[in-house]
């Protein structure tokens, strides 16, 4: 395995795939959004799914689990009043209510250190409902 980086709190590790995933994204526009999951027995933070670039945000949504937690980006793209092209990338921090509360508090104390190196985040958002990350929150945000 190459290098991964280390989550000091709680003793997990990032995968390079992750950040790779994410640079691709943010730089290469060759995903709209990314699935990130803890293995818990070899505690390590993966690449779950990705989303290609003619996803919708409704497919993102889809994809996250009803039941267990995700961490994921996704790359917002929008036009402005002004008529300009614009792009944010915003983080979300998934846990739904039915996840185990083992997983929750995992998930809580890990993200810290994932966000650290996922660098070029604009906004993140805490979701356990998908009412709490709807098109309508996101677009608040960004605009």
């Amino acid at each position: 395995m190459a290098m991964a980086f280390k989550m000091a709190t709680t003793g997990m590790w990032v995968a390079d795939e992750c950040k790779n995933s994410f640079m691709e994204m943010k730089w290469k526009k060759v995903h709209r959004y990314i699935v990130f999951k803890i293995d818990e027995k070899s505690r390590l933070v993966t690449v779950d799914k990705v989303g290609s670039p003619g996803e919708s945000y409704d497919d993102f949504a889809a994809s996250l689990p009803t039941d267990d937690c995700r961490y994921a980006v996704f790359d917002f793209d929008f036009v402005t009043v002004d008529n300009c092209r614009k792009s944010k990338i915003f983080f979300i921090a998934w846990s739904p209510t039915a996840s185990r509360i083992r997983a929750k508090m995992l998930y809580a104390t890990s993200k810290a250190g994932l966000r650290r190196v996922l660098d070029g985040i604009h906004y993140e958002v805490q979701a356990t409902d998908p009412t709490e990350m709807g098109m309508d929150v996101i677009k608040h945000k960004a605009y």
